[in-house]
């Protein structure tokens, strides 16, 4: 059984969407990271980088003794070797999932989050900075769209690296941004939007978002105001 470290958030959709993609048994952990769970020392033994998501694999290939894994990306690779799917074998087609996944951990994900944090979450509307990272996931959506036009899916067939990406682009109507300029991206967007198994990840935990506050004092210091100090607890 996979124990997956949670909350609804870009990062924690990729592996919902995955989980429910190929189709393993989970249960979940939920990680309330505008009330601090993510600094408690159980958590932390398992994300020493106090963010989710992260995992536990109690049942792992070989009956060998408990996985645990954090950062996103490393999971979406653990549970497509683990499931056997959305990963394919050969040397290149493997590698053609594993770069645009690495492209999305380094350029989509970071650059899609300081736009969005400028643009919506900042007190203080700095018109440089809205600027820097509103060009720059511009042009990040700029590469994707020229990728989609030469292929169906980022890696040629439906991978964990769609998987990662599309949570990222899901937040483009929230950062001022539109889809209508970017023709095959909104192509691979609207069909991955109609995947019953895509919509079941995204649906998960969304009574949680809910039912919090969405922005007060305690949340905005404990997400923007972390340091090495203030985080060893």
């Amino acid at each position: 059984m996979i124990e997956l470290y949670y909350w609804p958030t870009p990062n924690g959709w990729k592996i919902t969407i995955m989980l429910e993609e190929c189709g393993l048994p989970y249960t979940l952990v939920p990680v309330r990271i505008g009330r601090g769970d993510q600094f408690k020392p159980e958590f932390l033994k398992i994300s020493p980088n106090n963010r989710m998501p992260a995992m536990v694999d109690h049942a792992p290939a070989g009956g060998n003794a408990p996985v645990a894994v954090f950062e996103s990306g490393a999971i979406l690779m653990y549970l497509a070797e683990k499931s056997g799917m959305f990963m394919p074998e050969p040397q290149a087609e493997r590698y053609a999932v594993i770069q645009w996944l690495m492209w999305q951990m380094s350029a989509l994900g970071p650059m899609g989050g300081q736009n969005g944090h400028f643009k919506l979450y900042a007190q203080e509307k700095i018109p440089y900075a809205i600027a820097r990272f509103g060009n720059e996931v511009d042009r990040l959506y700029g590469v994707m769209d020229r990728r989609l036009g030469e292929v169906e899916f980022l890696a040629g067939e439906y991978s964990i690296a769609d998987m990662a990406c599309f949570p990222w682009i899901m937040t483009h109507k929230a950062q001022g941004l539109t889809l209508d300029v970017f023709p095959n991206l909104k192509r691979w967007f609207s069909m991955l939007r109609a995947r019953e198994a895509l919509q079941r990840g995204l649906a998960v935990g969304k009574e949680w978002k809910a039912s919090t506050t969405s922005m007060d004092e305690e949340a905005r210091k404990i997400l923007f105001g972390q340091t090495a100090a203030n985080t060893a607890r």
